[in-house]
């Protein structure tokens, strides 16, 4: 069974790659010393790329990024928000956006932290491009990105960060990204569940160029999640284990 080969594959401790090693600047408030210092610990916090082929349901902590989840979990300042994101062309990244920026300069709690459980169409914005180009996925999320635009750098980032008022700034409608939110502290976390439906619906339509078995390409979309990205067992089953830990919830 795919199940047991997974369990038995070995458990990469270090994957942190290149683009995490070569991280930007944050773009987190001057004073947000424990947000910063969990952006160090996720930086550090392994993440399991090396799947040969995973199950439907995850049982085994090692099939996904536990300690990862483990730190976010833990972390003790309030107040803190997850997000239940499911459409790709939603709004998602603007409302965290502004969430940021009222929680840091309005109610200027600058340890202010933003979730992602993201599932759904939106879970495609967590591929990259080469999956885009390989799986054609610009059909799964409806024709409307023919790239994935969302994890592109913005000229905005670029901007002067001292200048937070800046319309055309990091933190203005004009950066609406994945990277510069990544940047302000926002953790991504990935949906297992959508990843093994997502490689369901490319086998039922055929686009499967290795002729992959669902196992396998359920686990080939999970080593291309983007750096930095928390995979979890699901993100609707996540969203409870967030809640408990204080995390307000929001969509």
């Amino acid at each position: 069974m795919a199940t047991s080969s997974a369990l038995a594959a070995p458990v990469a401790t270090d994957q942190k790659n290149d683009a995490q090693a070569a991280a930007p600047s944050p773009l987190t408030a001057p004073a947000a010393q424990h947000l910063n210092a969990l952006m160090e610990r996720l930086a550090k916090a392994p993440r399991r790329r090396d799947f040969k082929t995973v199950p439907m349901i995850v049982t085994n902590r090692d099939q996904w990024d536990h300690e990862a989840l483990t730190a976010v979990l833990a972390y003790e300042p309030a107040p803190k928000q997850a997000w239940d994101n499911a459409d790709m062309a939603g709004p998602w990244l603007n409302l965290m956006r502004n969430s940021l920026n009222a929680q840091i300069w309005s109610f200027k709690h600058p340890d202010f932290l933003a979730v992602s459980a993201t599932h759904g169409s939106a879970q495609l914005a967590l591929y990259d491009q080469a999956m885009w180009d390989k799986y054609q996925l610009t059909h799964l999320a409806g024709g409307k990105f023919k790239t994935n635009t969302l994890i592109e750098e913005r000229k905005a980032a670029s901007a002067d960060p001292a200048n937070f008022e800046d319309p055309a700034g990091a933190f203005s409608p004009a950066d609406n990204s994945i990277p510069t939110l990544m940047r302000r502290g926002v953790v991504f976390m990935s949906c297992h569940n959508a990843i093994w439906e997502e490689a369901a619906a490319l086998i039922e339509a055929g686009v499967n160029p290795d002729k992959l078995t669902h196992e396998e390409l359920a686990a080939e979309l999970t080593n291309h999640l983007i750096p930095g990205a928390i995979l979890t067992p699901g993100a609707v089953g996540t969203l409870p284990e967030l809640q408990q830990a204080g995390f307000q919830y929001a969509k």
